[in-house]
């Protein structure tokens, strides 16, 4: 079977929101939320990944907007919500509450709820403690929030990509590169934009050049050496995440990637496996890429044998977006097969 036949679902079309706006929340926050798809249909609600990286208009298209009420929103500090890269009053306990108040604003009394990379994280969180609102879960890139995944992020892909690595610790002084995550840290949260921007643009190139399991030309070859008479590059000048996206902007992610990240995302460690049983009966879909480097796959693994009520689904050519083909064929699969539950 070629990869044609094995990845035939694309996404669904553009389509624009039906109704929007801001929810006021705690803390001083709002938030931005939009609804798509059939007012009438049945609730999917979609949680963004980062912390940070906000809500985008082809996250619409995971769903057939025939059949789902489609309910996205950008999590506190990200996106169109405000305050931008806020993070006062900005914790996993937090983005929980918001979830509920937005579920009790759209009036919406049960719904699937999917995520991937900090949104499975999420997903899993808010389900364990509101299991009865939940009718489905559809997670991809599974991220457990623990240190061992915290560490792997911070040094462990240079293993797998040691020029980007390499670049995102050159960065710093040598004398602050014994803890990274707290000298980006400092950086991150500086208010004056000639120290936060190069910080967020060093981090953010550094994540996006290990995303992909075929990453954009030039993102990390051997260009980024000064050996054969080869100008190094640095990670400005590497291709970046783009500036905006749905909204959200390099900023928001880094500042809230390690907002979380030196606050150990604001949960126990294993929390989520420890508290597995209330989930067990959540009918539930597990999309992993072999080659995800940001969130290898063991982390999936470990899930998939503490719930194996979950459906464990491996994608054998692809790495740790969303829009690559196997993993966006097999999310798309999910939310059709799914149609069918009551």
């Amino acid at each position: 079977m070629d990869a044609v036949e094995r990845y035939s679902y694309e996404l669904f079309p553009p389509i624009e929101p039906y109704d929007h706006g801001m929810l006021t929340l705690s803390g001083g926050h709002e938030m931005y939320w939009e609804q798509s798809g059939n007012p009438d249909g049945e609730p999917a609600l979609f949680l963004h990944g980062g912390p940070g990286a906000g809500a985008s208009s082809f996250h619409r298209r995971f769903f057939d907007p025939r059949h789902y009420r489609i309910v996205i929103f950008d999590q506190r500090g990200a996106g169109r919500s405000r305050p931008f890269a806020g993070t006062g009053d900005n914790t996993t306990g937090h983005l929980v509450e918001d979830i509920e108040a937005l579920r009790r604003h759209l009036n919406i009394e049960r719904w699937m709820v999917f995520g991937g990379s900090w949104g499975s994280t999420l997903a899993l969180y808010y389900a364990i403690h509101h299991p009865d609102r939940c009718t489905s879960l559809v997670l991809r890139g599974i991220f457990l929030a623990r240190k061992k995944e915290l560490d792997w992020f911070m040094t462990g892909m240079g293993i797998i990509f040691p020029e980007a690595w390499r670049a995102f610790m050159e960065f710093l002084p040598e004398q602050e590169r014994h803890d990274p995550q707290g000298a980006y840290y400092r950086r991150l949260m500086n208010e004056d934009p000639e120290v936060h921007m190069p910080a967020a643009r060093a981090w953010s190139a550094y994540e996006n050049a290990c995303s992909k399991l075929i990453p954009a030309a030039g993102a990390h070859s051997n260009n980024n050496s000064s050996q054969g008479g080869k100008r190094r590059r640095t990670p400005q000048s590497w291709p970046l995440i783009p500036t905006q996206v749905g909204g959200a902007g390099i900023l928001d992610l880094a500042r809230l990637e390690a907002h979380y990240f030196v606050n150990a995302m604001f949960m126990e460690e294993g929390f989520i496996l420890e508290h597995i049983d209330a989930i067990r009966d959540i009918p539930g879909v597990i999309v992993q890429g072999r080659y995800d480097m940001v969130c290898p796959i063991v982390t999936a693994d470990e899930l998939a044998r503490a719930w194996p009520e979950a459906d464990y689904v491996i994608v054998p050519d692809a790495g740790h977006t969303a829009l690559e083909p196997g993993i966006r064929s097999a999310l798309i699969e999910t939310t059709e097969r799914f149609k069918s539950l009551k």
